[in-house]
């Protein structure tokens, strides 16, 4: 699919100078902070050193001081508490991090997280039955709830008591619980609304820990979990969630929680230093897969574990899961690139399928699949129990959850972000929905949001590729949503007469890169699913590419390489 390549703007020239002047580095790498609105030197050095006493005060966020008040009430009387998370990386993360943490100082904890086909997401009547069951008082609700009014009345009027931590979009009401934690109400005044949801549950343990003298540093242990919550549930990588991740990914490289050790052992992570693309790619899918295709409930069984030996054998089972998982999605994807092009959706504004035979533990994964090949917004529905239930997502610019909420009426349930849905519906409502969702985005969305574009940082020649650049360019990390791997575009670079194709299906570029100019070094290259443009590189074409720098660990090896988001050859 051709892309549009579309260059940042540099900022203001003057700061450019200025701060390239005070802090003594190349140009490009000042652009590259301006244009993260970094301008002073004071900012630039809190950028680079991301201090872990610069998190906000939890007390800040609404609700919080209920919040912690009843949790300590719960165990001044002796009540059982409940831990409830979604059934993803965010939930499940969150769940282990607050379980794990109230166990060392209480022991009437359960933890429950619901079934994705036999409940749904979020807060499930099932759930509160059983801890109604269980004489529960206190639900402690993560990654969820903030939607589930009907829900926490029902539990309620049998005497349970709700806090909910969530980060996702409120609705008009906001549910009767003792409190609801989350940045995103409109009389929140919290100074960071990008939250994860295990993020939120973080504050609330650092609010406790503060209100009951406990020290912060016996907080810092589960930094690593925080962290693959951010980076899996693609939150923005900036202020508050950079300065954990920065700390977090630290702890997962030097002493993970056993559980964590386990799937990095799993995925093969052990012999070079993990990075969000890890977790994101390896580590994320790994726990998503065990609420995916059987149970969430086992990936905290795993993520609080405590002996190696069983957290392996945990490991090793849902490790079998994500391999199901990646079968089913590559069969229902190649199902929906054909329903695609039999029923011509590929010249609509928008992609809504459904079919109720596919995975629902795999419709989120397809419609992002979906988007790769055909730059739409999204929505891939199933049917469980009786209902069309599936995910929805969107691509660069477009408002996804605005979108749906303008389908509100022909809806059971729906919640999430501008870029991630899921949506409950009845079935005979689906072509209606089909045909709303259609208008709603080809009335509002941009012409140019229906091309996939490259944004690209600056331009940078591969002559000033140097040890010291790339050193401080490291110092960057951790990129992320905002704080991106940035991407740099050369002209008019060619082959040395080494490049080759790759990969299972020869499928990829492997390229020795040189451009006219000197000094004439040599950089090797790696281009994903860009095999086509072999035949015109190998006769010796010039071309631009749109690239990032990388550190390549092979065999105990670690080299600098190019990995070529996109190319353009010369005619």
């Amino acid at each position: 699919m051709e892309k549009v390549w579309k260059i940042k703007e540099d900022g203001y020239d003057s700061d450019i100078g200025k701060l390239s002047e005070e802090l003594n580095i190349d140009s490009v790498l000042t652009t590259l902070l301006v244009q993260r609105g970094i301008r002073t030197f004071e900012q630039a050095k809190a950028f680079f050193s991301p201090g872990i006493k610069n998190l906000y005060d939890p007390f800040l966020m609404k609700d919080m001081s209920e919040a912690v008040e009843r949790i300590e009430k719960a165990m001044s009387n002796g009540e059982k508490i409940l831990i409830y998370g979604d059934y993803d990386v965010d939930g499940t993360t969150s769940v282990a991090m607050v379980y794990s943490f109230l166990s060392n100082y209480y022991d009437k904890l359960y933890y429950y997280i619901p079934d994705r086909y036999n409940e749904g997401y979020g807060i499930s009547y099932k759930g509160i039955e059983y801890a109604e069951l269980n004489r529960i008082k206190l639900i402690i609700a993560l990654d969820c709830g903030i939607k589930a009014i009907d829900k926490i009345k029902y539990a309620k009027g049998k005497g349970i008591d709700f806090i909910v931590c969530d980060h996702h979009t409120p609705g008009p009401n906001l549910p009767n619980a003792v409190a609801v934690l989350d940045p995103e109400r409109k009389d929140c005044k919290y100074p960071f609304k990008y939250l994860s949801g295990c993020g939120v549950g973080f504050k609330l343990l650092h609010a406790y820990s503060i209100k009951n003298d406990i020290p912060f540093d016996e907080l810092l242990q589960y930094l690593d979990l925080v962290t693959v919550s951010i980076a899996s549930d693609i939150v923005p990588l900036i202020d508050e969630n950079r300065i954990i991740a920065f700390h977090g990914l630290k702890k997962l490289n030097e002493n993970p929680c056993v559980g964590l050790k386990a799937i990095i052992c799993i995925a093969g992570l052990e012999d070079k230093p993990i990075s969000v693309d890890d977790i994101v790619f390896k580590i994320g899918p790994r726990i998503n897969a065990a609420g995916r295709i059987e149970s969430g409930k086992q990936a905290v069984d795993l993520l609080i574990s405590e002996d190696e030996e069983e957290a392996l054998l945990h490991c090793k089972r849902i490790n079998t899961y994500n391999q199901a998982r990646r079968n089913i999605d590559k069969n229902i994807t190649e199902e929906a690139l054909k329903e695609i092009e039999s029923y011509g959706s590929k010249y609509k504004y928008s992609t809504v399928l459904y079919n109720r035979n596919w995975h629902k533990g795999v419709v989120g994964i397809v419609a992002s699949r979906l988007i790769e090949s055909f730059y739409r917004p999204t929505i891939i529905l199933t049917e469980s129990n009786g209902y069309a239930t599936g995910s929805a997502r969107s691509v660069i610019g477009f408002d996804l959850y605005r979108a749906i909420s303008g389908c509100a009426d022909l809806l059971e349930s729906f919640g999430g972000h501008r870029y991630a849905a899921g949506l409950t519906l009845k079935v005979s409502n689906v072509p209606k929905l089909r045909d709303r969702f259609e208008k709603i985005v080809k009335d509002t969305i941009n012409p140019d949001q229906l091309i996939p574009q490259i944004e690209i940082d600056t331009e940078l020649n591969l002559k000033n590729i140097t040890p010291a650049f790339f050193k401080i360019l490291k110092q960057f990390e951790p990129f992320g949503p905002n704080n991106m791997n940035p991407i740099f575009f050369a002209e008019n670079v060619v082959d040395n007469g080494y490049g080759k194709v790759v990969g299972a299906g020869d499928e990829h570029l492997k390229l020795s890169l040189i451009q006219e100019e000197e000094p004439y070094n040599v950089f090797p290259a790696i281009a994903f699913n860009q095999a086509h443009h072999y035949e015109k590189i190998s006769k010796g074409l010039g071309f631009d590419i749109a690239y990032t720098l990388n550190e390549n660990h092979f065999r105990g090896v670690t080299t600098l390489q190019l990995n070529i988001k996109d190319i353009k050859v010369d005619e």
